[in-house]
């Protein structure tokens, strides 16, 4: 699902906890080929080989995976990923060590954690990717996991917030408490992204909103 000129929607659907779930990875085109922003959960390969085919794209296009954090349904199927593409991972810092296995994985106990990878570079908070949708530029967003980022693409009115906020029903939302380690942190995460200029916002869970920085300041406001 092409969401602007060079970023996709590349959404996931699994059965889970009874019930269908749809989680919405995505895709970016830079000068040197595509880079994934999220990868799912462990066995849903095959769905993102799908999109990309659907977006006129295949395995050799893929030449960078950006993990927004450590959690299974973003990172856990990166290995799997890697079989089928020559892609630089890149991940927060305070992430890294979580996917590549030198931490245990926060939320999850060991016997169940998807297995680890290298991240090839580490990247913090102001970093820019060129893109064909303009920069786009990391945002440092913990709460959610120590070392979660959003990305903001400025030129596109768009921000890709992973899991520092949800959508639902009702529109745009902010983080889960269910499974944010430290909600506080994760509240005052929203204010810089408050500041920024977007008019949508893509979640990892619930997809796009025509909600941008506005309803962040509101909420914001609403939780301090």
């Amino acid at each position: 699902m092409q969401i602007t000129d060079g970023v996709y929607a590349f959404p996931q659907t699994v059965d889970r906890d009874g019930g269908q779930r749809t989680f919405y990875p995505s895709a970016v085109e830079t000068p040197k080929g595509l880079l994934l922003v999220d990868v799912g959960l462990p066995g849903l390969t095959d769905q993102i080989e799908a999109n990309l085919a659907d977006a006129g794209f295949d395995w050799r296009d893929v030449r960078a995976v950006v993990l927004t954090h450590q959690d299974g349904d973003h990172a856990g199927g990166t290995a799997e990923l890697l079989d089928r593409a020559d892609a630089t991972v890149y991940a927060h810092a305070g992430c890294a060590p979580y996917v590549e296995g030198h931490e245990s994985l926060l939320k999850m106990p060991d016997e169940e954690r998807y297995p680890p990878v290298d991240v090839d570079v580490a990247i913090v908070g102001g970093v820019s990717f060129r893109t064909a949708a303009g920069p786009m530029d990391v945002v440092f967003t913990p709460g959610h996991t120590p070392g979660h980022i959003s990305l903001h693409l400025p030129d596109a009115g768009l921000l890709i917030a992973a899991d520092a906020t949800v959508a639902d029903e009702d529109g745009l939302a902010g983080p889960n408490p269910e499974f944010t380690l430290d909600v506080d942190e994760a509240i005052e995460s929203l204010a810089p992204l408050a500041e920024l200029e977007f008019d949508r916002t893509l979640c990892h869970h619930g997809g796009l909103v025509e909600e941008g920085n506005d309803r962040v300041h509101e909420l914001v406001a609403d939780r301090r």
